[in-house]
């Protein structure tokens, strides 16, 4: 069993942490917002640590799971960062969401170090988490992706090396991308079945078995229905997501005409009151036109 530091207890992070715990491994956490981190403790055992550098001493690996670009350096460098805490040869395992830039930048700032970095954010909601089957795409170094690989095997479904530094964030892009188009399109389903005075249960319970099934459909029909949006991933943090893949594709030239579609409805969401209703809640949008 390895000692393990965990940074950042949010919906995602503090489950994951916690099958690492139940698996065996020394677990130190660390939050930003120290009662979380109590929390956590009093739940699953392990320790706290008042801030990162102090949580990773003596760690073999390192996981984060914070909010974006500015909290993932926030708690990597400085005097307080985990990079200053961590010794040579140790891996730092980054499951937020962010950008590949940044990515890169702290790739270069923790080899500088001897310190390996893996970019590997994950997919598969709150849900994913807390049931240990999440989706993770990685990029970085063969060798460290290969010793980290056990450990996040604690918490997936699917691990997989995908490329160099910053390939996990770029596919990470592409999944909110089919995702954004998703939602969308099964919003509009729904709405239709709704306008056309139809069962929309009996609906789904036919086309899901068709080419027009999906994990949304099978997942989110029935909220949607309900108008249950309290569960699941955030509008803000899709918001957050989608602009760092409009950000990319004006770098690399990708066209993404439907999801800057998406990012003005999910826009339009927010206006309604909707920042933290989860993803699905674009539906909400559609009802509120009439």
């Amino acid at each position: 069993m390895a000692k393990l530091a965990f940074l950042g207890l949010g919906v995602m992070g503090a489950p994951m942490a916690g099958h690492l715990q139940k698996a065996g491994h020394d677990v130190t956490v660390y939050n930003r917002t120290a009662a979380k981190a109590d929390k956590w403790v009093e739940t699953y055992g392990g320790a706290m640590a008042p801030t990162p550098v102090e949580a990773v001493k003596g760690a073999d690996f390192v996981m984060s799971c914070v909010g974006n670009d500015d909290d993932l350096r926030s708690v990597c460098l400085g005097e307080e960062g985990a990079f200053a805490g961590m010794g040579s040869g140790t891996v730092f395992i980054d499951h937020t969401t962010v950008s590949a830039k940044v990515t890169r930048e702290l790739y270069a700032e923790a080899d500088a170090k001897q310190i390996s970095f893996i970019d590997a954010p994950i997919s598969g909601g709150q849900a994913g988490a807390e049931n240990g089957v999440l989706s993770i795409m990685c990029g970085g170094d063969e060798g460290a992706y290969e010793r980290a690989e056990p450990i996040m095997e604690v918490y997936s479904k699917i691990c997989r090396r995908i490329g160099e530094s910053g390939s996990g964030q770029m596919t990470k892009m592409c999944n909110q991308i089919a995702i954004a188009g998703l939602v969308q399109g099964l919003s509009e389903a729904l709405h239709m079945a709704e306008k056309s005075g139809l069962d929309g249960r009996a609906v789904v319970e036919v086309i899901s078995q068709g080419a027009a099934g999906s994990w949304q459909m099978a997942n989110r029909y029935e909220t949607m229905l309900d108008d249950h949006f309290d569960h699941g991933f955030a509008v803000d943090w899709m918001r957050k997501d989608l602009g760092i893949c409009l950000s990319t594709a004006d770098e690399n030239g990708a066209s993404l005409p439907v999801t800057a579609l998406v990012d003005q409805f999910y826009k339009d969401v927010q206006k309604l009151g909707g920042g933290r209703w989860d993803t699905s809640s674009l539906i909400k949008r559609l009802r509120a036109a009439g």
